[in-house]
């Protein structure tokens, strides 16, 4: 019997069964206590296979016992012995079954590790999963990447949606997350924008059963207190079931850093410039997380999904730095400087999608989307000389909108015996409205080029793709995409346009070993891409922060602008895995992936005679420079000890290692590595239940070594070791309430990066250093 068969039968028993009253002595042997999973014993032949009711109730000897005055003892002994019984039991898929039955390698991550540590930014989630790295200052949040790799090559999805431009996983609360999918290859229903992987952060959605609860939160954080709380209420009412979310917070936050520049002569080595700033800032804001989701019913099958989301959020920076020059022939351009920055974001966001049943095997798929977002900045910064005598006033505003506009069509058929195909149309049109202008000392910056640029983009995608269980041991997937982007932007003194389209074939397979197995291997074989975000287009420049267009800034300090001309990154992958399950939901999985890169980007600076400045100065551009390779192995590990020795303690297991090498063709090695991509990352967590009260405790390290990377023949970038060690408690009081305490970044670890330039005569050196702080927080989790 086909598998999909034998799944079908099941069915049908299993519906059978909740119809069928146990009145007979065999069936009064099973009992099923309350609150333990169901058992059900029905004879085969007895179910209908069309509507799951039984064929005949009389010729079931259990339904005529108890409709007929039952049996004398030896007739039911004579029954039992006729009749074949089976035993089903309902069991809830797992996070880890979800990951087992994929074919495209998949692994998702729900509520139990959103909720383990109460973090209260979903980037300290993030940065404890295989393969996964968060940049930045610990704490302080930073871009997310998968394999080492960011600037883009990370695909983050919001409900299987691109997020909007701007979107910022770190601004998200977990508790507004259902869960977490990593999809280490793209598939054809979501973009191939994912040469590194794909990341889909799934909104809440669970309305299983009718819940409401309430997390308040106070957290703490050198000497400032962060409250916030969360609360979630799901329901229905008819045909409409529905969940909201809401998350209030408030941050107050202090950021010191040490940066020190010095300049050498390459000749001899003798030093000729050294500068230290010392900068103390402080950030204070609140912000809130409104989502909900509506699910309607409809007749004939059909379902209608509704999901609302809101971000908003203030905030105010304000902060002080102090230059101070040892050596060096001119002044430094300021002695001290103070600033404050008031910043304003909003995010509204609507998705809908309707489910239509088109007949007993296909079904059709309309998804839309809409959104706008707003964000606005603006910095006053005064700068004075030793003798405290101010010497520029500077004002700088930033305003952004981005409004976006999207549709898609999805037609499924199942073939029969686990065989599917699918096919889809996609239509996004965005548009983005950006204003920027600074003023020197009463002196407008970049008036040439205007105060304002717009933008507007066109994204149209078209894709098939096969799914099929050839046997219980081989599935297969196979699908096309085809996507093409367009991006045409005006300034007051140019425009720039920019086209490409990719055609993506995307294969993925996986095999066990025998249908009893607990082994498994893995194969995708894909073609992704990178492209160009709207900031690399645009060539209106970017002044370097503290160097006026009036006179001269330095290459570790560079004036910025776009390339029109830039084309897409293209790569080819391989991604090959092993996976072992054990019996109650651990699992042991090492994968290697390889990515070749044709037209690699990389900003390259350079000292260039601008229009903006009288003398000349450095300028950063993105530039394509080639081809590139990178490589890597992920081991991975999750586990309860029990689960490897009977009489363990009750100690939960969870590891992972990456070792990653790349390098770029055009640059001179050693460290020709793909930008910011460290060499490995690892993550080694502890949950301890302690049997005689209602305790659990645990803990994670992160770590990711130094390294160096040499971007082009005369820059380079330095990362420091980032040790990052968390910990927490939950004591549960009763199932509707508990306690969490958490403490993060316990080791308080200094965070360094470094920025190197050599030039024919001098060699250029930035080195930062950020102090880390820890954070303590308490939870009180309740549920009504």
């Amino acid at each position: 019997m086909h598998l999909y068969a034998r799944a079908l039968s099941i069915a049908f028993l299993f519906a059978a069964s909740i119809r069928i009253a146990h009145a007979s002595d065999s069936a009064a042997e099973l009992p099923t206590p309350a609150g333990n999973r169901a058992e059900h014993v029905v004879r085969l032949g007895d179910v209908s296979p069309t509507n799951g009711e039984l064929k005949n109730p009389d010729a079931n000897p259990a339904v005529k016992a108890s409709n007929h005055g039952g049996k004398s003892p030896a007739a039911r002994q004579d029954d039992k012995a006729k009749i074949e019984t089976i035993v089903v039991t309902g069991k809830k898929a797992t996070d880890t079954d979800a990951r087992r039955d994929s074919t495209a390698a998949k692994m998702v991550f729900g509520r139990e590790e959103l909720d383990r540590h109460g973090d209260t930014s979903l980037g300290d989630v993030l940065k404890r999963l295989p393969g996964i790295t968060v940049g930045g200052t610990p704490g302080r949040g930073g871009e997310i990447r998968m394999r080492g790799l960011g600037n883009g090559y990370t695909l983050i999805l919001l409900n299987g949606e691109p997020a909007p431009r701007g979107f910022s996983l770190d601004s998200l609360a977990p508790e507004q997350v259902e869960r977490i999918e990593v999809m280490r290859a793209p598939v054809a229903e979501h973009s191939a924008r994912a040469i590194a992987g794909t990341i889909n952060i799934v909104l809440r959605e669970d309305f299983v059963k009718k819940l409401s609860d309430v997390r308040p939160t106070l957290a703490w954080e050198n000497g400032h207190f962060q409250p916030s709380i969360s609360m979630q209420h799901n329901d229905t009412s008819g045909n409409l079931s529905y969940g909201i979310n809401a998350n209030v917070y408030q941050r107050d936050q202090g950021n010191e850093s040490t940066t020190l520049t010095t300049v050498s002569n390459r000749a001899t080595g003798a030093p000729t410039l050294r500068q230290i700033e010392t900068t103390h800032s402080d950030t204070t804001g609140e912000g809130v997380h409104l989502s909900a989701r509506l699910n309607w019913k409809l007749e004939g099958g059909d379902n209608l999904f509704v999901q609302p989301f809101l971000m908003h959020s203030v905030s105010t920076n304000h902060g002080d730095s102090h230059l101070a020059q040892t050596l060096g022939a001119a002044p430094p351009p300021y002695a001290d400087a103070s600033w404050q920055t008031q910043s304003n974001n909003t995010m509204l966001r609507v998705m809908g999608n309707w489910r239509h049943k088109l007949d007993s095997a296909s079904r059709l798929e309309l998804r839309a989307n809409g959104g706008i977002a707003s964000n606005t900045s603006d910095t006053a910064r005064k700068e004075f000389d030793a003798t405290g005598t101010q010497i520029h006033d500077n004002w700088n505003s930033i305003g952004i909108r981005d409004s976006s506009l999207s549709a898609a069509g999805k037609y499924s058929r199942f073939l029969g015996d686990g065989h599917s195909l699918s096919a889809g149309l996609e239509l996004e049109g965005g548009r983005r409205d950006e204003s920027a202008r600074t003023i020197q000392d009463g002196v407008p910056q970049l008036a040439q080029y205007g105060d304002s640029v717009q933008a507007r983009t066109t994204r149209w995608a078209g894709y098939a793709q096969d799914e099929w269980e050839i046997s219980p041991l081989w599935s297969m997937y196979a699908g096309l995409r085809w996507e093409a982007l367009k991006t045409h932007s005006q300034w007051l003194s140019g425009t720039a346009d920019n086209s490409a389209s990719v055609l993506s074939p995307l294969f993925h397979s996986v095999w066990k070993f025998s249908e009893e197995s607990k082994d498994q291997a893995r194969l995708g074989i894909t073609r992704s891409f990178k492209s160009p975000t709207l900031a690399q287009l645009v060539p209106r420049p970017t002044l370097a922060s503290g160097y006026p267009a009036g006179g001269p800034n330095t290459p570790t300090n560079p004036d910025s602008a776009g390339n029109p001309n830039l084309e897409p990154e293209l790569a080819w992958g391989l991604d090959l895995a092993f996976e072992h399950y054990l019996d109650n939901g651990g699992l042991f999985s090492v994968s290697a992936f390889q990515r070749n890169i044709d037209k690699l980007i990389r900003n390259v600076t350079s000292l260039q005679s601008v229009d903006w400045s009288p003398v000349p100065r450095w300028v950063s551009t993105p530039q394509n420079i080639g081809k590139a390779v990178t490589r890597g192995i992920e081991l991975e590990a999750k586990f309860r000890l029990s689960e490897l020795f009977a009489e363990a303690p009750p100690l939960d297991v969870r590891a992972n290692l990456s070792r990653f090498w790349s390098s770029v063709e055009s640059v001179p090695g050693p460290n020709n590595r793909l930008d910011q991509q460290p060499k490995s990352t690892a993550n080694v967590g502890l949950d301890y239940r302690f049997r005689s009260v209602p305790l659990t405790v645990g803990g994670n390290m992160n770590w990711t070594p130094s390294y160096t990377v040499q971007q082009t023949e005369t820059q380079t970038y330095d990362q420091g070791l980032k040790r990052v060690y968390d910990v927490y408690g939950l004591w549960r009081f009763n199932p509707d309430l508990q306690l969490r305490l958490s403490a993060s970044n316990l080791l308080q670890a200094d965070y360094l990066t470094a920025t190197g330039f050599t030039t024919s005569t001098e060699l250029h050196q930035e080195q930062s250093i950020a102090r880390t702080f820890a954070n303590y927080s308490a939870r009180l989790e309740v549920h009504f």
